[in-house]
């Protein structure tokens, strides 16, 4: 199953290819920010903000709060490692901690 897990923008990468690094539960990965572009062009404005990411797009912008209930829930699931694991194993746009 492949799920919309919540991550922390906390960087961007290049403006122009709306590229970002996320942190999802300690995994650093870079994403495509197209989804949640800023309408001021201020993408600096999108660092620290949680995000939901899908196949490594950023899909939507979500509180802090909802970020965490979100991956408390996952983990009771069990499928919060499931997630991170196939980040962790993907050869495309995984950054080291």
């Amino acid at each position: 199953m492949c799920l919309g897990i919540p991550g922390q923008i906390i960087a961007i990468v290049d403006a122009q290819e709306q590229a970002g690094l996320v942190n999802v539960s300690g995994v650093k990965r870079e994403v495509n920010l197209a989804c949640v572009a800023p309408e001021d062009g201020d993408w600096n404005a999108l660092v620290g903000r949680w995000t939901l990411v899908h196949v490594g797009f950023a899909m939507s912008l979500i509180d802090e709060e909802e970020a965490q209930r979100t991956l408390e829930i996952l983990a009771e699931l069990g499928e919060l490692q499931e997630e991170l694991a196939a980040m962790a194993n993907t050869d495309t746009g995984q950054v080291s901690p």
